[in-house]
């Protein structure tokens, strides 16, 4: 059980003023945190004990024992030589930006894993498993991620669309029904177009997943299932870089998890599909 300086670190925006002193505190001293009681913690870090309850629950955990179980975990993870996301700099060589890039991603790929909701993943497959039909949404590089899924996932003859154009997407989103799923993929979760398509869908019974940063935000709020992501996205990486990554991790597992819900006929579907596009030398 590991992953709370990640929730801590990826939560912290959408935290109250009382609470990102307590967690700015713990991310400061983490070995310190873990000899502090809840009252010891509230007098360092300037807060009351009561936003320490607060901040436990508003990153998800159940309280401050979980806090600091997780980040004892964190702290004794084996072999952790942990990688902070870091921007590229002037005159950076290609080998470092290499190695920037490939281990920002990397550890993206790995904080996600420590914040995904196993049960929340689950009753995500189960929606996409049952569906009618499903609709992937996503705006700018994050309809990249719609278009990688309902690539996949046709792949194994799931009926799915994405679609390029936000106004068409919007009107899908007032066609649905209770048999459909609609997944709205918006990195920061606050993009207009995402929220309204939810908002559509659930307007006509039909169910809706989310995937966003981890915390606080109008997307997730509004979706059935929210699903979240890891990453940061500094200046240079505003391009959507490692959350790209992170997004496209989550759209992997959620097909696998729907492809082997029907292993037997998701191979023979594969291999249909493998050879329809194979290319055949005349």
């Amino acid at each position: 059980m590991n992953g709370g300086l990640v929730r801590l670190r990826e939560g912290f925006d959408s935290l109250s003023p009382a609470e990102r002193k307590v967690a700015a505190f713990i991310l400061e001293n983490p070995k310190g945190f873990l000899e502090l009681s809840v009252a010891e913690l509230a007098e360092r870090s300037g807060a009351s004990q009561a936003a320490i309850v607060r901040m436990c629950k508003s990153i998800g955990l159940k309280g401050y024992p979980e806090l600091k179980l997780r980040v004892s975990a964190d702290l004794q993870e084996a072999g952790s030589a942990r990688v902070e996301y870091s921007d590229i700099q002037p005159m950076d060589s290609l080998e470092t930006i290499i190695r920037k890039v490939s281990m920002t991603n990397i550890q993206s790929i790995k904080d996600t894993m420590k914040i995904l909701d196993v049960d929340e993943v689950e009753a995500a497959v189960q929606l996409l498993d049952k569906a009618a039909r499903i609709f992937f949404f996503g705006v700018g590089a994050s309809n990249l991620i719609a278009m990688d899924a309902q690539q996949k996932l046709l792949r194994i003859n799931k009926v799915c669309f994405a679609f390029a154009d936000p106004h068409v997407q919007l009107a899908a989103s007032s066609m649905v029904t209770p048999q459909d799923v609609v997944v709205c993929i918006s990195y920061s979760g606050e993009t207009y177009e995402m929220i309204r398509a939810a908002e559509l869908a659930k307007s006509n019974g039909c169910k809706t997943i989310s995937i966003t940063k981890y915390g606080e935000n109008t997307l997730s709020r509004t979706a059935d299932i929210a699903l979240h992501t890891a990453s940061t996205e500094t200046e240079i990486r505003s391009g959507a870089m490692s959350s790209r990554i992170s997004q496209l991790n989550v759209i992997d597992i959620l097909y696998l998890g729907v492809a082997s819900r029907n292993y037997e006929q998701s191979v023979v579907n594969l291999e249909r599909s493998r050879q329809a596009v194979k290319t055949r030398n005349k």
